[in-house]
């Protein structure tokens, strides 16, 4: 495009025009360069009109001192044409730069100084401050640290405990050299979560039907990370539904969506979620047809939807390294790869990913047939009358029936473990079997359970 036409353009968001070099050029140049870059051309009014100037040794001397006085160092390029001097500047990756004015940033034609919040949001957006490494303001060593999170961790890590807790928080980058913990710190190793960092809960949520209005169960996790994620796994455990196999003597679980896709998602949601987006926080939702899994924050900066699942770009960084040392991620940036691996070698659900400016969703799709797999696994060798006098009373005692012909050595404490409730709620489900469908042969360590049904169908 040549300069006339480029002139017809107008101003715009790429473009400024001016007639001389005066002292608000270093603005202009700052805020291009701490945006998508652009062309500023001198000796042209603001109706696209060349009045042209001149340009000699003193008109690029005067040009060449407005670029020094910005910080960090910026290299743009110079053209004359037509008796116009035009600026190329393109999108620093050295951002941000100021003048000795602040920090301006190109939003629509104008050039438009920031103001301290705008310059942390910009640095946020940016990802040239990571929520993670800040030092947490609230944690008080002595008050919140709590050793038995540490010492986990430490375990979990296998970290030599021989050096002080203080130096080994250091190291990992935890702390500084003044006992202050940072969020990473707090989000690990302290109680009160919730007073430290308030947006670090995660919010899991058992929905009726499709839509989210009618709550069935609803758990609210905000201990440590660690904990928050393995009671997150629990919970969808809890409410997905589980099929059993039987090879060589030995009983497989088979969740309904594979638990490595949804642990994924979740350490995904916990890494990659903006903390510093207040009132938000991950929400794992389940419905009848679908899991969602939705942390606040969309791509991080660096990252577009074309490169996303093949370009790996942190925005916790410090999180993510923590995560990787306790192998709760194998490598950082496989995430996405491993959730569309277990799905492919599945045909019972799938998964899509949404993402907009400020959320990133995490879709698994529940297949119906699944959702039935446990009932008819039973009814292969139960009564259809059984099974539809079981299913109408309690979904859960169908489950049981299942892994019961699936392992009749299975304890009573197994079945608790298995279904996630307490030992006092199975007792009272198997009580409800024990009156039509079930005995025991033996006692509780070494019986075996027997359907009478099945035995009546023989």
């Amino acid at each position: 495009m040549n300069l006339q036409e480029l002139l017809q353009l107008g101003e715009s968001y790429h473009q400024e025009f001016k007639e001389t070099i005066d002292k608000s050029l270093v603005r202009e140049i700052c805020a291009f360069a701490n945006a998508s870059g652009g062309k500023i051309f001198i000796g042209v009014s603001d109706d696209g009109t060349i009045k042209g100037v001149t340009f000699d040794n003193n008109t690029r001397s005067r040009l060449q001192d407005s670029i020094n006085h910005i910080e960090p160092q910026l290299t743009v390029n110079i053209d004359y044409q037509q008796s116009v001097i035009i600026i190329t500047i393109p999108e620093s990756k050295s951002k941000p730069h100021a003048c000795s004015e602040g920090f301006f940033l190109r939003i629509g034609p104008n050039s438009q100084k920031l103001t301290r919040n705008q310059i942390i949001e910009f640095f946020q957006q940016e990802g040239l401050i990571h929520f993670d490494e800040l030092i947490n303001s609230r944690a008080n060593f002595d008050k919140h640290f709590s050793i038995a999170k540490y010492n986990n961790f430490i375990e979990l890590a296998k970290i030599s405990p021989k050096l002080a807790p203080q130096e080994i928080l250091q190291n990992l980058r935890c702390s500084n050299d003044k006992q202050q913990l940072t969020n990473a710190g707090a989000l690990f190793f302290c109680d009160s979560i919730e007073f430290l960092i308030l947006q670090a809960k995660i919010a899991c949520v058992l929905f009726q039907g499709t839509e989210n209005i009618t709550i069935l169960d609803r758990k609210d996790y905000r201990a440590d990370l660690i904990n928050d994620i393995e009671d997150s796994i629990i919970f969808l455990r809890k409410h997905l539904n589980i099929a059993y196999k039987i090879e060589h003597l030995q009983r497989e679980e088979i969740l309904e969506i594979p638990e490595v896709a949804l642990r994924e998602a979740v350490i995904n949601a916990v890494c990659h979620r903006n903390y510093f987006e207040k009132g938000a926080n991950i929400v794992i939702a389940i419905f009848s047809d679908r899991v969602e899994i939705s942390n606040p924050g969309g791509l991080p900066s660096g990252l577009s939807k074309e490169s996303f699942g093949h370009k790996s770009v942190t925005r916790n960084p410090l999180i993510a390294d923590l995560l990787h040392r306790i192998g709760y991620i194998e490598k950082i940036g496989t995430g996405i790869k491993r959730i569309k691996d277990a799905i492919a070698e599945t045909t019972n659900c799938g998964v899509e990913f949404k993402i907009d400016e400020h959320w990133f969703n995490t879709i698994f799709y529940r297949n119906k047939a699944q959702k039935n797999n446990v009932t008819d696994n039973v009814t292969d060798n139960v009564t259809d009358n059984v099974t539809d006098n079981v299913t109408d009373n309690q979904p859960r005692l169908v489950q049981i029936l299942n892994a019961i012909r699936s392992n009749p050595k299975v304890t009573t404490s197994e079945l608790a473990q298995i279904f996630a409730v307490s030992k006092r709620t199975i007792l009272r489900d198997i009580d409800k079997l024990k009156q039509s469908y079930i005995r025991r042969e033996g006692n509780e360590r070494d019986g075996i359970w027997v359907i009478i049904n099945q035995e009546q169908n023989k």
